[in-house]
């Protein structure tokens, strides 16, 4: 196994490490997946379910038909049941630097109301169960950004840039960005960024909690997620869905309605196979065999 290091922030860097090249193993899907054009699909790790951007040319810059593609991507793996875990990045250069301003520079507003422009941008933040790691390299500026911050776990390099700079161009953020920087960094500082387009550093991005961890190179961020994706799919996938689900419900319910959600799921497992193979064999000190049921 690729070995790798979590950057500590306290700390000065060490010397740049350079790990060997991550391996690109490709299968064939229960859920058979199409060719894409804008992204590569890959399965290095059991489990685990690797998408890539892929506009290397455009810095990865977003536009719907790549969404196409990844949504397309997403939704699949997510329905495949030998997968437990996705990690979605980009290159070395860039996760994505940003939308692709051509498609959207000539749009009216009656256009993008009528045809809800970019809402199909959203789709991992809310039709994804499983959980989807962003590792982020390079550039991670405007939809690129947005985009990192819908997964459910960020890692990334120290040297990725992150940034919302939409006010550059006569605009704000779109996609979500104002509101989960919003609830990730406090409000003075996205406000900062968001009025002022200023960009911001993988480790100011692990400091302020809106990664939760930050490596000293691409490779080790890439094979960092690769890890904590094995992991998380060596669990019961029934715990794991439950997991994310109460956390992402602490972000619209008040302390003691949140509790009281998370207390019924947890009561609720209780009525899963996973349960009872779980804690049977916790008690006979034996590795669990999850059914995911």
């Amino acid at each position: 196994m690729n070995s790798f290091r979590v950057l500590q922030v306290a700390r000065p860097m060490a010397s740049k490490f350079v790990a060997p090249a991550l391996p690109r193993l490709v299968r064939m899907y229960s859920t058979e997946l199409p060719s894409y054009q804008f992204v590569q699909v890959s399965t290095p790790k059991k489990g685990v379910g690797l998408i890539t951007l892929n506009r290397p040319r455009a810095l990865n810059a977003l536009n719907t038909p790549l969404f196409l593609e990844l949504n397309d991507a997403l939704r699949r793996l997510d329905s495949d049941k030998s997968i437990g875990a996705l990690v979605l990045t980009g290159s070395h250069k860039a996760f994505a630097a940003g939308a692709d301003i051509k498609e959207m520079k000539d749009l009216t507003f009656s256009t993008a109301y009528a045809t809800d422009f970019i809402e199909l941008w959203s789709t991992m933040s809310h039709a994804i169960k499983k959980p989807v790691i962003a590792a982020v390299n390079g550039y991670a500026l405007g939809g690129g950004c947005e985009l990192a911050m819908m997964a459910d776990i960020l890692y990334c390099s120290a040297s990725a840039t992150f940034g919302q700079p939409e006010i550059k161009l006569g605009v704000i953020p779109g996609a979500g960005g104002s509101q989960r920087l919003t609830k990730t960094i406090g409000k003075a500082r996205a406000m900062h960024y968001v009025l002022t387009g200023d960009t911001w550093s993988g480790v100011e991005a692990e400091r302020w909690g809106l990664a939760a961890k930050v490596f000293e190179g691409p490779e080790e961020c890439v094979e960092g997620a690769l890890g904590a994706a094995e992991k998380i799919a060596g669990y019961s996938q029934i715990a794991v869905k439950a997991g994310k689900e109460v956390v992402n419900k602490s972000q619209d319910l008040g302390i003691r309605e949140g509790v009281e959600f998370e207390r019924r799921v947890f009561h609720g497992l209780f009525g899963s196979q996973d349960q009872k193979i779980g804690m049977t064999a916790f008690s006979e000190k034996k590795k669990p065999e999850w059914t995911n049921a």
